[in-house]
C-alpha cells in the first residue's frame, strides 16, 4: 500500500525530495547535527580564550601536529571500540565519555584557579588538544550513524536536510557564546556543552530505535545485524587496502591543506592591511587587532549565511541534476580559478571574497558530498575508515599547511603570490583525486533498495 505524504513530508520537499515517511528521521539527524555543532561551537571560543591568554599563539601554532600525534593512538582505540560494542551501546559509550570530559575540564579549572591548591596543571594546552579530537571525532561519528541508516538513493536525498543541521548549529553555537559568555563565565559554558552532548544522544537513541521498529516489520536479518559489533579490522588498515578510501582519505588531506594554506594567505593580508591602515591615520581610530577582528566578524558572518542559503536551496539541485561527479568537481574548481586569481592580484578585497565562496561552498556543498560518498561502503567502513579519515587525515592537511608556511616563510621567503602559486599546484591535484572519485563513485552504487 503506497504511503501519503505528511505535512512534514510535504514541507521539507520544498528543499529536497523527500518521500512519505521519511521527514521526521530526516528532521531528528538535523537536529542531532545542529546540537553537536552548537556544542561544538560553544566550546571552540573557550579553547581560544584557553590557550592565548596561556600558552599563547605559538603553542597553538604547533598543536596541530600534537593532534595527529594523538589522533594515531584514538583512532584505532575507535575501531578496538567498534569491534567490541555495537552500533548503539558504541555511541552512547563514546559520546558520554565525551560528555564526562567536559564536567571534567570544568572541575580541573576550578582547581587550578584556586587559591587554595597549586597543581599548574597546563589545562590549556590539554584541553586545546582534546577539543581537536573531540570536534572531529564526534562529527565523524554522527555521519558513520547517518550513512549506516540509508541507501545511497536516499541518502543523496535527504544528506541535504541533515547537513544543513550544521551550518545552523555553528550559527547559534556562536551566538550562544556571544550572549553567555559575560554572565557565566568562560567555564560554565562547558557543562552547557556536555549537558547538550547529552541531549544529541537522546535523539541519536530514538532514531536507532525507529529504524528497529521498521525493520521488523520488514527484514528481521538487518535487526540482527545492527545488534552485532563490527569485525576486528583496524581503521588504518580498511583505509589502505581500498583504493576508494584512500582517494577519499587524499581527498580530505588536501582540500585541508589548501584550505588551511588559503587561510594563512588571508590572515596574512589582513594584517598587513590593518597595520597600514593603523599607520595611516584611515582606520577609523580602530587598534590593528580591533580592526583584524572588526574585519573577520564581518567575514565570518557572510560565509556562515551564504553557506546556509547555498544548503538551503541550491546543494540538493546541485546534486540531484548534475549528480556526485559533477558536485564533487565544484569546490576544487572555485578554488582553482580563485588561487590563479590571487597569484595575479593579491589584494585584500579579490582574496577576501574567493575565500568566502571557497568556504561557503566547503561548509555546504563540499561537507554534504564527502559524506554521500561513504554510502556505498561497508558498516565497517562507514564506522572506522570514516574516524580514520575524518580526524587524521584532517589533521594531516593541517600539518603539511604549517610545514609549507614554515617552510615559505623561514627559509624561501613566499609572498602571497607564491603561497597563492603552491595552492594552485595543489588544487590540481586535488581535481584529479575529486574526479577519480566521482567516477568510482558512480560505479559502487548500484543497489537502490532501501534497508
Amino acid at each position: 500500500m503506497k504511503k501519503n505524504k505528511s505535512i512534514l513530508d510535504k514541507f521539507l520537499n520544498i528543499f529536497t525530495d523527500v518521500r512519505a515517511g521519511e521527514g521526521i528521521n530526516a528532521l531528528l539527524l538535523f537536529f542531532n547535527l545542529f546540537i553537536i555543532l552548537t556544542a561544538y561551537y560553544i566550546i571552540k571560543p573557550v579553547r581560544e580564550a584557553l590557550i592565548l591568554s596561556g600558552s599563547g599563539a605559538e603553542v597553538k601554532s604547533y598543536a596541530a601536529a600534537g593532534q595527529a600525534i594523538l589522533l594515531l593512538g584514538y583512532v584505532p582505540l575507535y575501531a578496538l571500540l567498534a569491534g567490541t560494542f555495537p552500533r548503539k551501546r558504541l555511541i552512547n559509550v563514546v559520546t558520554t565519555f565525551f560528555a564526562l570530559c567536559l564536567g571534567g575540564f570544568y572541575f580541573l579549572a576550578l582547581i587550578n584557579n584556586s587559591s587554595a591548591l597549586t597543581l599548574n596543571i597546563p589545562l590549556d594546552i590539554i584541553f586545546y588538544l582534546w577539543v581537536g579530537i573531540f570536534n572531529i571525532s564526534v562529527i565523524a561519528q554522527f555521519w558513520s550513524f547517518a550513512n549506516d541508516l540509508y541507501t545511497p538513493e536516499a541518502g543523496k536525498r535527504l544528506f541535504v536536510i541533515v547537513a544543513f543541521g550544521a551550518s545552523l548549529g555553528a550559527a547559534m553555537g556562536s551566538g550562544i557564546t556571544t550572549l553567555l559568555i559575560e554572565p557565566l563565565g568562560v567555564y560554565q559554558l562547558l557543562l552547557l556543552a556536555g549537558a547538550l552532548l547529552i541531549v544529541s544522544l537522546f535523539i541519536t537513541n530514538i532514531v536507532d530505535a525507529r529504524q528497529k521498529q521498521q525493520l521488523l516489520m520488514t527484514n528481521h536479518e538487518q535487526v540482527e545485524k545492527f545488534s552485532k559489533p563490527l569485525d576486528k579490522s583496524g581503521a588504518f588498515r580498511l583505509v589502505l587496502k581500498h583504493k576508494y578510501l584512500l582517494l577519499i582519505a587524499l581527498l580530505m588531506l588536501f582540500i585541508n591543506w589548501v584550505n588551511t594554506t588559503g587561510e594563512y594567505i588571508l590572515g596574512r593580508i589582513v594584517t598587513e592591511t590593518a597595520k597600514e591602515a593603523v599607520s595611516m591615520g584611515t582606520a577609523g581610530g580602530l587598534t590593528v587587532g580591533e580592526y583584524i577582528g572588526r574585519f573577520y566578524a564581518v567575514f565570518f558572518n557572510i560565509v556562515n549565511w551564504t553557506a546556509i542559503l547555498l544548503q538551503l536551496f541550491l546543494v540538493s539541485r546541485i546534486i540531484k541534476y548534475l549528480g556526485i561527479r559533477i558536485a564533487i568537481l565544484i569546490l576544487p574548481i572555485i578554488a582553482l580559478g580563485g588561487y590563479i586569481f590571487i597569484a595575479i592580484v593579491p589584494v585584500l578585497a579579490i582574496i577576501r571574497w574567493i575565500k568566502t565562496a571557497e568556504n561557503a561552498t566547503d561548509y555546504s556543498l563540499q561537507n554534504t558530498v564527502r559524506n554521500i560518498l561513504f554510502l556505498p561502503t561497508t558498516r565497517e567502513e562507514k564506522y572506522k575508515a570514516k574516524q580514520a579519515i575524518d580526524t587524521f587525515f584532517v589533521r594531516a592537511g593541517d600539518v603539511l599547511s604549517a610545514v609549507l608556511v614554515y617552510v615559505g616563510t623561514a627559509i624561501l621567503t613566499f609572498g602571497i603570490k607564491e603561497f597563492a602559486l603552491v595552492n594552485t599546484i595543489l588544487v590540481f591535484v586535488l581535481l584529479l583525486i575529486s574526479f577519480i572519485i566521482g567516477k568510482m563513485n558512480k560505479n559502487l552504487v548500484k543497489v537502490d533498495k532501501p534497508i
